[in-house]
């Protein structure tokens, strides 16, 4: 699995994936589209080009950039226990996400733009006061400025779910903290695009990079790159790219942390293939529980309680039979 040959089968197999969760669904009756009946059936093709496509694509989407901002963080902080919402991302989403649905009621699209501006505003003030530490290196003050910025938001996001509506707002509050694909358009998935292929696209370029810069800065500088420049361009992209997909899926934990340690143990610590193969492997995974979470119950499951699920127990049995992977070797 570690060669070429183990991502183009990875990859062959994902629209094979995806057409399999366009097929399943409660149309008609739990199971298969009765494909005999797409010529003559017109809500059922609606339901299948309207709902389920665009659920399918923005599934493949989230996972794929969770994943792959997920590896960068570990390689970047060589920690491998760091997720995308490591620089205060995701709880700033949740704040912004959480102070629209008081304000405003349950609107997706003003619940969407104020996710995606409160991740985005995480991540300024991370940068901003991580400019202000005197304490260590950079990404020492990033880690630091990121457990500070998030521990705000957090306190924040208590304070508005406290004063909210009981059975309206505070429902509407945790249950879009669970995560979750029901709210997916083409419209939604328009507005997730740019900046998730963006992020993905800066992540495949600099792919390279990244097994020098999870060395000490000292071997980076020797071959010509500039570690602290590289890394905030690495962490940037990767912090836009988990924030739109937030912004619209809300919080779906375990993907950014799990699926890097097991694309590494498949395709070995090589992050020209280890990346790739995270990205693809995030998203055959976000997919495979979205296409669980609406069709085993007549009421779908939280998106986020699954990846959580199936992430809390791939991960203990993983690290139960190997030693701990690592996530680089950079300084702090």
């Amino acid at each position: 699995m570690r060669g070429r040959g183990g991502l183009w089968i990875l990859l062959a197999a994902l629209p094979f994936l995806a057409l399999l969760a366009v097929s399943l669904g409660r149309y008609p009756q739990a199971g298969f589209v009765p494909v005999g009946h797409l010529a003559d059936d017109v809500l059922l093709r609606t339901i299948l080009i309207e709902v389920r496509l665009p659920r399918v694509l923005l599934a493949l989407l989230a996972g794929g950039v969770l994943a792959g901002a997920g590896f960068v963080f570990q390689m970047v902080f060589a920690n491998p226990l760091v997720e995308p919402g490591f620089l205060g991302v995701s709880q700033g989403a949740a704040l912004g996400a959480a102070a629209v649905i008081v304000a405003y009621g349950w609107a997706p699209a003003g619940v969407q733009a104020a996710a995606a501006g409160g991740a985005m505003l995480g991540l300024g003030a991370t940068c901003a006061l991580a400019r202000r530490f005197r304490f260590g290196g950079w990404i020492l003050r990033l880690v630091l400025a990121g457990m500070a910025v998030s521990a705000v938001a957090g306190a924040g996001l208590a304070f508005v779910k406290l004063v909210a509506e009981p059975t309206r707002d505070l429902q509407d509050i945790t249950f879009w903290m669970m995560g979750g694909l029901w709210n997916a358009s083409f419209p939604a998935l328009a507005s997730v695009v740019p900046a998730a292929l963006g992020s993905l696209a800066v992540l495949w370029a600099m792919r390279w990079r990244l097994n020098v810069l999870s060395l000490n800065d000292r071997t980076a500088h020797s071959v010509g790159l500039s570690p602290r420049r590289d890394k905030t361009v690495l962490l940037v992209a990767a912090a836009v790219g988990t924030a739109s997909v937030v912004s619209v899926c809300g919080l779906v934990g375990w993907v950014g942390l799990l699926v890097p340690h097991l694309a590494r143990a498949l395709y070995g610590a090589d992050a020209r293939r280890a990346l790739p193969a995270s990205i693809l492997l995030g998203a055959a995974l976000v997919l495979a529980c979205d296409t669980v979470a609406r069709t085993v119950l007549p009421g779908e499951i939280p998106l986020g309680l699954l990846t959580s699920l199936f992430g809390a127990v791939g991960f203990a049995v993983m690290v139960s039979r190997r030693p701990p992977l690592r996530g680089g070797g950079g300084d702090a």
